[in-house]
């Protein structure tokens, strides 16, 4: 592809301004959005998140301008309810999720019970656009030893119910409960994707192929690699680096299989403790390398950048804007 489209969608929490307790709230929301929302919310699982989807840009700068209006929609939507969003993947303080009243999230909590009833957490889909699924399944088996740099990147939500859960994402630690979540094996052909996900949910553990929780997947909805693992970020200017690596990701991977260059995947068991290793310490301590399969300590970040406010490595938070490289 010439120009590869990317989009995003972010989930936030709906809080009480005076206490940033969560705040049930998201029909509410969604009933009385004004026109300027139009079709950039939607409910998710819980009554107290909001989930906001931008359009498909070309370019990074369009993609933060459009990032911008979507959160600024959603915080006026929020505030005619008496709520306010914010960009954390768990909350802070405790809270008893309340499902949104719909019969897909209705069923999801009588079927997994306090797997869903616990399950407010807010995270960030990248879709990457793709020319078919035979283009999207040949990244699938590609890209998944790169995928939880991107989780630990994006690390924010180190607290759970009131306690510092000790890791930097805790929200994939609580994700993981899914029995789809998580890294998935090569597929070989868009075919034998199709299949794996009829038999998930023709096993009857699932209530539809939108269970299907993989860290990347083919979007149901769109022509794209839907990258799923990422923490919703704080700032803007985060996601817009999110997203521009997951694109380049993309193209990478797509360019590879379009020369003829077999797939080398790791191993799913190396994945899953790749991302489980970026969720425990984020850019703090040691990662398994995406190629190797060791651990790796982060490099000084003198090595490679600097920020404006001095040469360190940055923490998760610290605006894209800001680096220079």
């Amino acid at each position: 592809m010439d120009s590869r489209s990317v989009g995003v969608e972010e989930e936030f929490l709906l809080v009480e301004p005076e206490t940033g307790r969560p705040k049930a709230v998201a029909g509410t929301v969604l009933q009385t959005a004004g026109p300027e929302a139009g079709t950039d919310l939607e409910g998710e699982l819980q009554q107290q998140q909001l989930e906001t989807n931008s359009r498909p840009c070309h370019s990074l700068e369009e993609l933060h301008r459009e990032l911008r209006r979507c959160r600024a929609a959603a915080a006026t939507a929020a505030g005619r309810a008496g709520a306010r969003v914010v960009a954390l993947g768990t909350s802070p303080l405790p809270v008893e999720p309340q499902p949104l009243s719909t019969s897909r999230y209705e069923r999801m909590a009588e079927v997994f019970g306090l797997t869903a009833h616990e399950q407010l957490t807010c995270g960030c889909h990248v879709h990457v656009g793709i020319s078919d699924a035979d283009e999207g399944v040949a990244v699938l088996d590609r890209a998944g030893p790169w995928l939880a740099t991107l989780l630990a990147l994006s690390a924010n939500s180190p607290f759970w119910q009131g306690r510092d859960s000790e890791y930097a994402s805790f929200r994939y630690q609580v994700w993981g409960r899914w029995p789809s979540s998580g890294p998935a094996g090569p597929f070989g052909t868009s075919r034998a994707y199709r299949e794996t996900i009829e038999q998930m949910v023709g096993s009857g553990t699932l209530i539809d192929p939108g269970m299907v929780y993989f860290d990347a997947r083919l979007s149901e909805r769109y022509p794209t690699v839907e990258i799923r693992i990422a923490d919703v970020c704080l700032r803007a200017e985060d996601t817009v680096l999110v997203a521009a690596l997951a694109r380049a990701l993309v193209e990478t991977e797509a360019r590879t299989w379009r020369e003829g260059k077999p797939a080398s995947p790791a191993r799913t068991e190396l994945m899953r403790l790749a991302a489980w290793r970026a969720s425990r310490s984020g850019l703090d301590d040691t990662l398994l390398h995406p190629v190797t399969g060791k651990p790796r300590r982060p490099p000084p970040w003198s090595a490679c950048c600097s920020t404006t406010a001095g040469t360190r490595w940055p923490t998760p938070g610290t605006p894209a804007s800001s680096l220079r490289c």
